[in-house]
């Protein structure tokens, strides 16, 4: 466990976390520099997700000369406040909290969400906006992965109520297609989106339906740190281990394989979920809607250490006794409230990771008495240094378990996104929980943390389905190696010849 003083030596004088924070655009820089005459074409992307605490549209803009990515804006709702359903509305999921869910109300939020965040940027959702890429992470109140699509269909709904035309949500087909100031981005006329996103090939049952139903949150979440990481400074190409500490845990893992890498492993389950149900003991928050993000102010809290060191570690020992982190077992449809289909899974070669609480959450009224405990004897500073130390305790149960399937190496990359691994001071302890586990010899080189990793790689999605690269700034192919366009190219004309024959 954590030395209190040696921690507070480490935050102050130690080896720093690499954090890529989302960098800013303002709306005037899309138009380059006139008085130079240099024009910059610039991909605007919306990502749009309605997840169980919040909803969120991010706008993106990627500079497609140098391949990074830049947030023109962010809103944000909390999921919580969708409107009730009506009386004929039929309710077909709900988030993890139990807010009931509608095709009618996703869509209205979605359409809301969508249209607020481009008015704040005075953008024109018709003619500005280049691409959308929708997605959920509310996957605890559906029966089946199946049912993720209906959800989806869902946020279409709600990105055509906002005026957004449907050519802006599907693959382009040709090179007709695509806009005349992204033509010379594009290569769409030598290959093709092939599903891959951020170079890296999704797992498919054998029946075609996902293995685990949040697995284009983990998707996403690959790419997105992928784009962040060339802010840091740290290499995050392939093989790399992406995890996503929303409420939920997303994230995949992949090996190094080229021109694609496959996905070997995937993360299930809870992950912010677990903080959520610690802080609804403070009674500050709502008992059943309530998230640690209401309290939660992005303090490092570092001296609290010192004097409540005792006590944190108790505490997480204690909370940490009902998680559960293992292989997900084949007898099961549903691991930490996410469906899975493990069998499938294991049909392909891919391991699915998960983290629960009892069974399927059954525990988590534990953690909210415990939370209880903790607020009224030592307060809320201390919840959170807490809260901070549990996160870290997870990751190297997670990671520890991954060495010892071999899905993770010294040539791994680990990245974090989401509000549980990257807030407070969770990037230090983190880092220091996968230290000690011996894999690498400069973790730092191999460890980033990554904001808004979803809609970044919404950005990384919208750009691999329209076949628009930057292979001077790569972000597929394997860590320390080059651009593998060649090498795509030619497996796309393999492809096509074995289907003619």
């Amino acid at each position: 466990m954590v030395n209190p003083v040696k921690f507070i030596v480490d935050c102050i004088l130690g080896t720093k976390p690499r954090i890529a924070q989302s960098q800013m655009i303002k709306p005037s820089e899309l138009k380059g520099d006139i008085k130079l005459g240099e024009f910059i074409p610039f991909f605007i992307v919306a990502s749009i997700e309605v997840g169980n605490t919040t909803t969120k549209c991010i706008l993106t803009a990627t500079n497609m000369k140098d391949g990074h990515t830049r947030v023109l804006n962010k809103t944000v709702k909390m999921t919580r406040d969708v409107r009730k359903p009506k009386p004929n509305e039929r309710i077909f999921g709900s988030t993890l909290n139990g807010v009931s869910l509608t095709k009618e109300s996703i869509a209205e939020l979605v359409r809301d969400t969508l249209i607020e965040a481009h008015e704040a940027v005075n953008l024109d959702i018709t003619t500005d906006l280049d691409f959308a890429v929708r997605s959920t992470g509310v996957v605890a109140g559906f029966s089946s992965p199946h049912e993720v699509g209906e959800f989806i269909k869902a946020l279409a709904d709600g990105c055509l109520l906002a005026g957004i035309p449907p050519k802006k949500m599907v693959p382009a087909m040709s090179k007709d297609n695509i806009p005349a100031k992204f033509k010379n981005n594009s290569l769409i006329d030598k290959i093709i989106f092939t599903g891959a996103v951020g170079g890296v090939l999704p797992p498919v049952g054998s029946t075609g339906v996902e293995i685990v139903a949040n697995e284009m949150e983990g998707e996403l979440a690959t790419a997105g740190i992928k784009e962040g990481a060339k802010w840091s400074g740290v290499d995050f190409r392939n093989p790399v281990f992406s995890m996503d500490f929303g409420t939920t845990l997303k994230g995949r893992i992949t090996n190094d394989e080229i021109p694609y890498a496959r996905t070997i492993a995937n993360l299930c389950g809870f992950a912010g979920a677990i903080p959520d149900a610690i802080i609804k003991g403070t009674g500050l928050v709502d008992k059943r809607y309530g998230a640690a993000l209401d309290l939660f102010s992005d303090n490092k809290e570092r001296m609290i250490w010192l004097l409540r060191g005792n006590v944190i570690r108790k505490y997480c020992d204690e909370i940490l006794s009902y998680v559960k982190i293992e292989i997900v077992p084949d007898n099961v449809n549903r691991y930490g409230s996410v469906p899975v289909d493990p069998v499938a899974a294991r049909n392909i070669g891919v391991i699915l990771i998960g983290c629960d609480v009892g069974e399927n959450g059954s525990l988590l009224h534990e953690l909210t008495d415990i939370g209880s405990e903790l607020y009224s004897k030592h307060g809320l500073r201390t919840m959170f240094a807490t809260l901070d130390l549990i996160s870290a305790m997870m990751v190297g149960r997670i990671v520890k378990l991954a060495m010892e399937h071999n899905l993770v190496s010294g040539k791994t990359s680990i990245g974090f996104t989401g509000r549980s691994a990257i807030t407070g001071c969770k990037p230090y302890l983190i880092l220091k929980s996968i230290e000690k586990l011996g894999i690498f010899n400069e973790p730092r080189d191999h460890v980033v943390f990554v904001d808004d990793g979803l809609a970044r790689g919404a950005a990384v999605m919208a750009r691999c389905m329209n076949s628009m690269g930057v292979p001077r700034n790569p972000i597929g192919g394997i860590r320390g190696g080059g651009c593998v366009l060649k090498q795509r190219i030619d497996h796309y004309e393999k492809s096509k010849e074995r289907n003619v024959s």
